[in-house]
């Protein structure tokens, strides 16, 4: 089964201060994509967005990273000079349309089996609800 999305490469070690490009290639043609980041503790974290062909926005942590997308099908993030702090594993995502926020459903297992609903606004800057 073809998920129409692939990011390369699938893992990358590299040396600090060195650019390091990743790229999404997609075969669904949708409008939008999108970069993230998932570090150790935290949820996924709006790095960069593509809204369009050449048409491009910051996320919530995109100091030392630029992008460019010069057709439909790729969307580049490049890491500027790999710092340590950048070790993370990355994704990529796409979608038809877009929401200006929403819900992430966070099930843990704890002492009274509660569940914990985090809500988080991947595009900064945006109207968010009241």
């Amino acid at each position: 089964m073809d998920a129409g999305i692939t990011q390369s490469p699938r893992h990358k070690v590299t040396e600090t201060g060195t650019p390091v490009t990743l790229r999404c290639h997609q075969t669904e043609n949708h409008r939008y994509m999108y970069w993230y980041r998932q570090d150790p503790g935290h949820g996924l974290r709006l790095i960069h967005y593509s809204y369009d062909v050449k048409d491009t926005d910051k996320g919530e942590v995109s100091d030392g990273y630029s992008v460019s997308r010069s057709k439909t099908e790729d969307f580049l993030l490049t890491l500027e000079s790999t710092t340590s702090s950048q070790t993370s594993v990355y994704f990529c995502a796409i979608s038809e349309s877009t929401v200006l926020h929403g819900c992430l459903l966070s099930a843990r297992k704890q002492q009274l089996e509660r569940l914990r609903l985090l809500c988080v606004y991947p595009h900064p800057g945006k109207s968010r609800p009241p």
